[in-house]
């Protein structure tokens, strides 16, 4: 039995990627709750359990849809929430963004300086690529570092148990750029940061996107093992 448990367990953080469309088939809101009771047993800090979750029904998630693809057309720049990447990127960590950036637009058929093509693809980012479960995830502004490292285990455990009840996801953090019409269309405090979306549901096996799959490094090359 013991070994039976970590085989799905291996499983399903084994086969957990980003997908990025998705069948319009319903997901039980009873199994989102469950989801949500498990994904609150990840560990924080002191039991602080920082973390916020929104999750979308029809009408609040399609006023912000229309609100986020009115705001792509708006010329005034966009201040992210937060700053997600480095300012520069060094290597290794630029070979690897370009990298899972051309696999992606390459199996999409978007070439460099396709900018109608690169548009679409934020379009459907925005919709959570068609997924029929849409999250909004908040920590509070006055929380340090240590309680965003909590969000994040919370986030993973949310992701890795949706697989393991047959649910594909993608972490969205595209919507920190545009996190006023977030906090506008959702009624999010300014106490809280908008920290990144999910999309929850079963992933459509004929999109080209969903042929994408990550190349990860080996354990030599990030690992030291010491006496």
């Amino acid at each position: 039995m013991e070994a039976l448990a970590a085989e799905a367990v291996e499983k399903a953080i084994a086969g957990r990627r980003a997908v990025r469309a998705f069948l319009p088939d319903p997901v039980d809101p009873a199994l989102v709750r469950r989801l949500v009771e498990l994904a609150a047993q990840a560990p924080s800090g002191t039991n602080m359990q920082p973390w916020r979750l929104r999750v979308l029904g029809p009408r609040s998630r399609a006023r912000l849809e229309t609100a986020l693809l009115a705001a792509l057309d708006d010329p005034s720049p966009r201040e992210e929430e937060y700053r997600y990447y480095p300012t520069t990127f060094r290597e290794p960590y630029l070979s690897r963004r370009r990298k899972i950036g051309w696999d992606l637009y390459g199996l999409l058929g978007v070439a460099k300086g396709d900018h109608a093509g690169m548009r679409r693809q934020t379009e459907a980012n925005l919709r959570f690529f068609g997924a029929p479960v849409a999250l909004m995830l908040t920590v509070d502004r006055d929380l340090e570092i240590g309680s965003w490292l909590d969000l994040g285990g919370f986030i993973q455990t949310l992701l890795i148990a949706a697989q393991g009840h047959g649910l594909d996801s993608c972490p969205q953090a595209i919507f920190a750029s545009f996190h006023r019409v977030v906090r506008r269309e959702l009624v999010i405090p300014e106490n809280e940061v908008v920290v990144c979306g999910i999309a929850l549901g079963k992933a459509d096996p004929d999109a080209p996107a969903n042929r994408l799959v990550p190349e990860r490094e080996p354990v030599e090359s990030f690992t030291s093992w010491l006496d």
